[in-house]
């Protein structure tokens, strides 16, 4: 079944207390004084479209404000793909949607339970309700606004879409070409300094693996004389010095065969004697060959302190590690070879704008013929609409011509021609200076639109402001008409149109207590005759009788 708003709960909200107001398919009239509050019931639809909100809205003495709303029906599972993808519960026949606003500032949202962004919010909003005041009709003058209404009634979405991501293609690659065909000098320079970038690590023949290495032969060969000079010096001790320690063990040794010679027993201190003396020879040998490895000649050195260097000064300009060097060099590379090959680039991307532009182009062509075919069709639709509303022999046109260059929209722009009595020639809307035909001609226009979308809930704001008598009686008319396929919410002073409404509630105003709330109850059958009758300008008998007379002739 279509989707409809079947409950919306206020509480908090500027003069409303605490409010649950249950409402029904169909149309729905609000009334009431001026200043009652009506204004605040779209005030909380708003809100949960995902309007800014301020905390000045909150009731004074109250810390959190709250607008609750629960839609049902069938149709809602069209949003699920777009709930599930935000992480939010799929809808099973019931949509529920909540705000709160605190005075500390936080604001929150919810959508079946699950928090939701402003963004997600707005977007479920655009897809539920339709809401017009009494000054949309101002986007009727905008020509962009003017195409997206003709775009809507043509179902050309699928259409523009596929314009617009060539468009967007297409201005892509002309910035990347205007900016490889210019600033001549500066990509010289560039150029020149890739190409000494990439020489400078290219000549260094670098190896990831080399740095270790490097630095440690470079640490042991810088310190090379340190190292001769002590290893010199113990094997002098041990071997070469006139006092050397084997030559006074050789003596050592003597002595003690000579005291195995007494005492054989005394043989172990012998052998364990000259096995050190052996140990000490060897010590003394590997010294001295570990003297000779480190006999370097000054150029080895120098070679090594040159390459040390070298790493040091790559990795100070390109990067914290020879492997980082080596891939800024990679990259340099790939940009000195772009650069150099700008003629092949230039000429790639001038075959990639004319094939993205042939492309572009034939997707204008084909939403301005889906334009085209609906432009005459909503023209009549609109007219049929006019009619309705009281202007019986009124002409409106949508007129389509191309643009001088492309445009996000298109090709194509649309003016919108009205002329609202026969011998007047056909004017632009914005040349209409009538509040009151540029109402009726939103209202004609909106409800062309409406019998095109799928938007369930349609709410008018005081739009019928500045007409009356048998327009008064058309406009509620056009609304019932529209309610055969939408929930309608209409706040009015208008007791014509009120009169039409399948559902009736008046918005009042009391003081207790010494503060004021505004409130929002049903009226029927003499209760909705007494408040029609009020809107005609009083309770006379006359008054009531025309009240009475407008409700029979809506049942």
């Amino acid at each position: 079944m279509p989707a409809t708003l079947s409950l919306l709960r206020i509480k908090n909200l500027a003069l409303v207390e605490d409010l649950q107001w249950q409402l029904e398919p169909g149309f729905t009239a609000i009334t009431g004084e001026t200043g009652a509050g009506k204004s605040i019931i779209i005030g909380a639809l708003q809100l949960l479209l995902g309007e800014r909100a301020d905390k000045s809205l909150i009731r004074t003495g109250a810390d959190v404000c709250t607008v609750e709303a629960i839609f049902d029906g069938d149709e809602l599972s069209r949003l699920n793909a777009a709930l599930e993808q935000a992480g939010i519960e799929a809808c099973d026949g019931e949509l529920i949607v909540k705000r709160t606003l605190s005075v500390a500032g936080t604001n929150r949202q919810f959508i079946n339970g699950s928090p939701a962004t402003l963004l997600v919010l707005k977007g479920l909003g655009d897809e539920l309700v339709d809401l017009h005041g009494p000054h949309d009709h101002q986007s009727l003058l905008s020509a962009e606004r003017q195409l997206a209404l003709l775009d809507a009634f043509a179902h050309a979405s699928a259409a523009l879409a596929e314009y617009q991501r060539h468009y967007r293609q297409l201005q892509a690659l002309t910035t990347e070409y205007a900016a490889l065909s210019t600033a001549e000098s500066a990509r010289e320079q560039e150029r020149d300094l890739l190409r000494h970038q990439v020489n400078e690590i290219s000549a260094a023949k670098l190896d990831p693996q080399e740095e270790e290495q490097i630095l440690t032969r470079y640490k042991l060969a810088s310190n090379s004389k340190r190292l001769i000079e002590l290893a010199g010096a113990v094997v002098a001790r041990l071997s070469e010095a006139d006092e050397s320690i084997l030559s006074q063990l050789g003596e050592t040794q003597r002595l003690l065969r000579e005291l195995e010679k007494v005492d054989p027993a005394a043989g172990e201190f012998a052998t364990s004697h000259a096995a050190a003396v052996v140990e000490l020879s060897e010590i003394a040998r590997c010294l001295a060959d570990y003297v000779e490895r480190f006999d370097l000649d000054p150029q080895q050195l120098g070679a090594l302190e040159q390459r040390v260097s070298l790493l040091e000064t790559l990795k100070r300009k390109y990067g914290r590690s020879i492997m980082e060097v080596l891939s800024f060099g990679e990259h340099a590379a790939e940009r000195m070879q772009k650069i150099e090959g700008r003629d092949a680039e230039l000429e790639r991307l001038t075959s990639e704008i004319a094939r993205t532009r042939t492309a572009m182009n034939d997707a204008a062509a084909a939403l301005r013929k889906r334009r085209t075919k609906a432009a005459p069709k909503l023209a009549e639709s609109v007219r049929g609409n006019l009619r309705d509303l009281g202007f019986k022999q009124s002409e409106f046109q949508a007129s389509l011509s191309p643009t001088a260059e492309p445009r996000p929209s298109g090709t194509d722009a649309l003016e919108l021609l009205f002329s609202p009595n026969p011998g007047e020639p056909l004017k632009p809307l914005r040349s209409i200076a009538s509040s009151g035909e540029i109402s009726r001609l939103m209202l004609a226009i909106k409800s062309s639109l409406a019998a095109q979308d799928a938007i369930p809930l349609l709410v008018f704001d005081e739009i019928d402001a500045n007409v009356g008598g048998e327009i008064a009686n058309a406009v509620g008319a056009k609304m019932r008409g529209l309610a055969a396929d939408h929930q309608v919410l209409c706040i009015t002073h208008l007791p014509q149109v009120a009169a039409a409404a399948s559902n009736h509630f008046v918005v009042t105003k009391e003081v207790t207590a010494g503060r004021t709330r505004s409130d929002l109850r049903e009226v029927t059958s003499k209760a909705r005759r007494e408040e029609i009758a009020r809107m005609l300008g009083g309770q006379t008998e006359s008054a009531l009788k025309h009240a009475a007379s407008l409700l029979r002739r809506e049942t």
